[in-house]
């Protein structure tokens, strides 16, 4: 009588879709998975421990290379933290910069997001294109900034120096697709950028016979499962924490929150990402109107250079990229942070493998880690 048995086979870490250090083991029955570990490491960046041996300032190149695709988001979450325990609030203007980089750094990390998992699945030219624009996008941050990838911009009590002269541009701006101000860019994404993802991937047949009802989530395990963001709106939750518990100066913006069409599978992750990037442009619109209008001082005075906040404890989370951004610091009063723990949103989505894989073949799990967006930088940091 002929015996079949389970295969152990380890996916990762050199193959591309497991997006840098990460392994995953895959028990099959044939080409079906009937179990999924995932297995982090290697980076051990130690970002926590090192940050308790620097002053305030010094912490903010560290928050960068935690999510090395969405460095702006971790700045803000550290910030405000910072921000609170020494009881100061920075300049309007200033408000409106972080905002402003905060939702253009959110379509710049969706782009590469949607881009790789289309790699992943065999759609090569949508990756070209996802870097193509992501390009562009880097031109803008790098004229603010001087750094295309980590930014180290935002400060303790404002932004390092206000936009530079003719980078907001004109909302006729765009028909170049050259053109290097955010008007340029916004209104091209609008134009052209999001059009093509649609008729390319969205709305493309085998795109959605290899995403659709693979690995569904029900919002009660993705919020049994403290998912957040994209992943855990794909399931129909409506929570943003821009919405829900508004932050820095997001209860003035009007945008939607866009949630899952039918059940939390890989389609509806993708789909949620793309309506993001058209509501992250509805904000930035608005930051740039008020931006032309308005200038003004772009950080507190006479800040002490490492300020010394009095001792308490903080929790302060922004809704990053990928989710929930959580910082927790504790100060004792001195110049240097007496404990910092992260919250990163890939680190919690990474535990949802072993529930979605089973029952699916050996090549949706390639869909599946795709449609989570993780970034390793914050899985093992």
């Amino acid at each position: 009588m002929e015996q079949t048995k389970e295969l152990l086979i380890n996916m990762g870490p050199q193959h591309p879709s497991t997006h840098g250090v990460l392994r995953i083991l895959v028990k099959l029955d044939g080409e079906t998975m009937t179990w999924a570990q995932p297995d982090i490491g290697y980076l051990h960046r130690c970002f926590e421990k090192l940050s308790e041996n620097k002053m305030y300032p010094q912490v903010i190149p560290y928050t960068d290379r935690t999510d090395y695709l969405s460095a702006i988001t971790n700045e803000h979450a550290y910030v405000l933290a910072v921000e609170k325990l020494l009881g100061i609030q920075p300049p309007e203007r200033a408000e409106y910069i972080r905002v402003l980089m905060a939702e253009f750094q959110r379509i710049c990390s969706h782009l590469l997001g949607l881009g790789s998992m289309a790699l992943d699945l065999g759609a090569v030219s949508a990756f070209l294109y996802a870097w193509r624009d992501r390009e562009k996008m880097y031109s803008i941050f790098e004229r603010i900034t001087g750094g295309r990838m980590l930014y180290n911009y935002f400060r303790i009590g404002g932004v390092r120096n206000d936009l530079p002269e003719g980078i907001i541009g004109t909302p006729q701006d765009g028909r170049d697709k050259a053109d290097k101000t955010f008007w340029g860019f916004i209104n091209y994404l609008d134009s052209y950028v999001i059009p093509e993802w649609d008729v390319l991937l969205t709305g493309n047949r085998i795109f959605q016979w290899r995403t659709q009802g693979v690995a569904p989530l029900s919002s009660q395990d993705a919020i049994a499962y403290g998912a957040s963001g994209p992943v855990l709106r794909a399931s129909g939750v409506k929570w943003d924490l821009r919405k829900n518990v508004p932050y820095s100066i997001y209860d003035r913006f009007e945008f939607d929150i866009p949630v899952g069409k039918e059940n939390g599978d890989c389609f509806d992750r993708w789909w949620v990402r793309v309506e993001e990037m058209r509501q992250s442009s509805r904000i930035v619109k608005q930051a740039l109107q008020w931006l032309a209008e308005n200038p003004g001082e772009v950080m507190v005075p006479k800040l002490q250079r490492y300020p010394k906040p009095p001792p308490g404890e903080v929790y302060v989370r922004v809704e990053g990229s990928r989710g929930e951004v959580g910082v927790h610091l504790v100060s004792d009063g001195t110049q240097k942070p007496y404990k910092v723990k992260w919250r990163s949103p890939a680190f919690t989505h990474l535990q949802l493998i072993p529930l979605l894989a089973p029952g699916f073949k050996v090549a949706d799990m390639i869909a599946i880690i795709g449609s989570l967006d993780i970034v390793l930088g914050e899985v093992d940091r």
